[in-house]
């Protein structure tokens, strides 16, 4: 039995996703693998896998530990650059954090990425591309699936939201990088569209722009709904009762919220990032700025059918990278990485 030790605090912050990308594979492998993987958190012993998912200081010192460690794998789920836009950090402590972030990644075997597009960017960076591999964000299709008419009406209910009502969501920290504004300004724009933005301030003051921004969450356009942090039983009939899942961020990496969307045959609108050419191209409504949001969603209202052609191509993208699949990609890429070290 392969021994994996996950060194993770991904889910003592709400709201997250790299909280919810490490809930789900630990999720996925005790399911699919608990004869095969003795799996362990946290736990500053022997094993034959080391895999970390957050940058913590205790996990770096404990990769010089080389022999209890076995092959140390590090989860690259964001580079310093994608992280402009979150949080606000004091410039010289932000220069110190860029290169321990590099610096956390050049101690590991191996690096896992969750989109392609950042093995040259790593490359850049000093690391060796031989060591660098795509593995794809997955959610779990029993958690996120499509809900019955009768079970998405009754979410509406409960939100006061009307069967006929045009329902576009947003979902994430509310931070500049989400491209939070443009949301804002397109429930302005859209008086007789209903708009809900689900989460929050997940790292408080810390955020960028957190006094702006706590102004418009308090008082936001009238039919702007800010749900706050809620948890992921509530985030998935929030998909189910939206017409339309729209993230505007600027940067991003692979959002777990567009998989989600996916999982339950939502349509998705995206700032056109080329990122997403790599892992979902055509697969989304495609908007490079207000503008086009607008045009879009004007385009829609006027012809709701066009909705139709964009929920296929969910569920296609959502058989795709299925729970299934990329759960066996885990299992030999575990396989294989300890066969290596060993």
């Amino acid at each position: 039995m392969l021994r994996i030790n996950m060194f993770s605090s991904a889910d003592k912050v709400k709201g997250q996703g790299v909280g919810s990308a490490y809930i789900e594979l630990i999720n996925m492998l005790n399911k699919h693998f608990s004869t095969e993987f003795d799996i362990s958190i946290n736990k500053f012993k022997q094993s034959d896998i080391s895999h970390y998912h957050t940058v913590d200081p205790q996990f770096f010192i404990s990769t010089f530990f080389k022999k209890k460690r076995g092959t140390t794998i590090g989860y690259v789920h964001f580079l310093p650059e994608t992280l402009e836009g979150s949080l606000t950090l004091f410039s010289p402590f932000k220069k110190v954090f860029d290169w321990y972030l590099i610096r956390f990644y050049g101690r590991m075997d191996q690096l896992v990425v969750v989109n392609p597009t950042f093995i040259p960017k790593l490359v850049d960076a000093g690391l060796k591309e031989k060591r660098i591999t795509y593995i794809p964000n997955f959610v779990s299709n029993k958690k996120f699936y499509e809900a019955t008419i009768d079970e998405k009406n009754n979410w509406r209910k409960n939100y006061h939201i009307s069967e006929e009502k045009l329902v576009i969501l947003g979902t994430g920290q509310i931070q500049q990088r989400k491209g939070i504004d443009d949301f804002v300004q397109l429930a302005i724009d859209n008086p007789d569209v209903q708009f809900i933005w689900a989460g929050g301030f997940s790292f408080g003051k810390m955020t960028d722009g957190y006094e702006r921004y706590k102004k418009i969450y308090d008082n936001p356009p009238k039919n702007l709904l800010f749900t706050g942090i809620v948890d992921r039983e509530e985030i998935m009939k929030l998909y189910n009762l939206a017409d339309v899942f729209l993230l505007p961020s600027y940067n991003e990496l692979f959002p777990m919220s567009i998989l989600e969307a996916f999982n339950c045959g939502t349509p998705v609108m995206l700032r056109d990032l080329d990122l997403y050419h790599a892992i979902i191209d055509e697969q989304y409504i495609s908007t490079t700025n207000i503008s086009d949001m607008n045009e879009a969603i004007k385009k829609i209202k006027d012809n709701p059918e066009i909705l139709e052609e964009y929920k296929e191509k969910s569920k296609k993208s959502a058989l795709y990278y299925s729970e299934e699949n990329v759960a066996k990609i885990w299992y030999d890429y575990y396989k294989r990485s300890a066969k290596e070290e060993n």
